[in-house]
């Protein structure tokens, strides 16, 4: 049987996985192979091979290969050489074979695993888990249809979300009231990995049969936003200014604003200010978690960070987001531009 997971919503697709992995019909006949580093030869070896000591074997191959852009992957064309260079090079002035494209790779390796669907012994399931959605023209897709199943994995949206959120709560032995569901969607982002960690967190926190409410959520659940912009920060502090850019561009690519970025970033500057003169002072992290208003388990990780800053470097960074701001309101620079800028130069001065 062919088994093809597909679709954005890796975090459920992988769940789906995890199930069959722990299946006790394929305990001592899993197969796992990279799809885009695989060979087709020895996925092929491995859907033949009858299971020992079990019903079923289960082969796995994580992802496909991807059509490389071909002129990225092309090196720079070499100077042509003269006649009697030509001339003199490959037998008889033969040209050599030209290799298959990345594409015709790539589209070959597809039909070959569909091709696989009809050939199989009825005791391998074969699964294909893609962190995407396969085009429609996906030979996969037909095959899984004709010799297996086909499973779309859409990320849950609005009501489907909330309804996610309390399943997932009933599953770590806890209640959720409506406006925690809520509170819970938007600081998540709708990142299902996110969610359920979170979830797990808070479940703990209430204990086997409590209820999660909006409180305990604004309590120990951070806005994702923020998290990510305490990354990039952090990235900035280890000098790590290509991670940085990373995450302000994963940012942008979510949708979100460039101006909501920049206020996020210039309050957790702000923050680390703060922090770091209290802690210059001797405060204790219940007190300086009290003064700032922030969460008591952040205040660690929050004095860490600003321990890797200068004073003089977080006045800069203030001062830069000052700049930008106002660069960003009277429309002087691209915002993309801008919020680089911010990064490449953060904590120079």
């Amino acid at each position: 049987m062919l088994l093809v997971l597909h679709g954005e919503d890796d975090f459920s697709a992988r769940e789906a996985l995890a199930a069959l992995l722990r299946d006790e019909r394929f305990t001592y006949n899993i197969d796992r192979f990279d799809g885009p580093a695989a060979e087709l030869g020895a996925i092929r070896q491995a859907c033949g091979t009858m299971p020992f000591l079990g019903d079923g074997r289960l082969v796995v191959v994580d992802g496909l290969p991807k059509p490389k852009r071909e002129a990225a992957a092309k090196e720079p064309a070499p100077e042509p050489a003269s006649a009697p260079e030509v001339a003199g090079k490959g037998a008889k002035g033969k040209r050599s074979a030209k290799k298959p494209s990345a594409a015709a790779q790539a589209a070959d390796f597809a039909k070959g695993l569909a091709a696989l669907a009809g050939d199989m012994p009825p005791t391998t399931t074969l699964v294909v888990i893609v962190a995407e959605e396969l085009p429609k023209t996906n030979p996969l897709l037909a095959a899984a249809q004709a010799h297996g199943k086909l499973h779309t994995f859409t990320p849950p949206t609005g009501a489907a979300l909330d309804r996610w959120i309390t399943t997932r709560a009933k599953q770590e032995n806890a209640a959720i009231a409506p406006d925690a569901v809520r509170l819970l969607a938007s600081l998540a982002g709708g990142n299902l990995r996110l969610l359920a960690n979170e979830i797990a967190k808070v479940a703990t926190y209430v204990g086997p049969g409590g209820t999660i409410d909006a409180k305990t959520i604004a309590l120990l659940v951070p806005d994702s936003r923020e998290a990510r912009v305490f990354d990039l920060t952090d990235a900035l502090a280890r000098g790590e200014r290509g991670t940085a850019l990373r995450l302000l561009h994963e940012l942008l690519d979510d949708g979100q604003q460039p101006l909501m970025i920049l206020a996020l970033v210039a309050r957790q500057v702000r923050t680390l200010v703060q922090v770091k003169d209290l802690a210059a002072r001797g405060a204790r992290p219940p007190e300086i978690a009290a003064t700032v208003g922030m969460p008591p388990f952040l205040v660690e990780k929050t004095a860490a960070q600003a321990k890797r800053f200068t004073t003089a470097q977080l006045d800069a960074a203030q001062r830069a987001c000052l700049a930008v701001d106002t660069a960003l309101k009277r429309s002087r620079l691209a915002p993309d531009l801008a919020l680089d800028l911010l990064l490449t130069e953060f904590g120079r001065g």
